[in-house]
């Protein structure tokens, strides 16, 4: 699991198309937004694309000014966490 939390700054004039294409991107939820072009976004690994490769994306959508990697959060799902380590029965 790969979870990224980015601000994103994109110019007045393309707002709402960019936030548009952001929308219906596999991966991307939109969480706020402001009317001055500001969103909080967080992008996940899909099945087809890594998070990283995601982001790399949306910078190429026009009107894209920044985005900032704010947060990140990886777990590899294969692998117990310590809580499950510890409530596993002794053998």
């Amino acid at each position: 699991m790969n979870i990224c939390g980015c601000l994103i700054h994109i110019s007045q004039d393309k707002l709402y198309a960019a936030r548009a294409q952001m929308e219906v991107t596999d991966g991307v939820e939109v969480h706020a937004a402001t009317d001055q072009g500001r969103l909080v976004v967080v992008v996940e690994d899909t099945p087809d694309k890594r998070a990283s490769d995601i982001i790399m994306d949306l910078h190429q959508i026009p009107g894209v000014i920044s985005l900032s990697l704010n947060y990140h959060h990886f777990e590899d799902l294969a692998v117990p966490s310590a809580r499950e380590l510890v409530a596993q029965p002794e053998i």
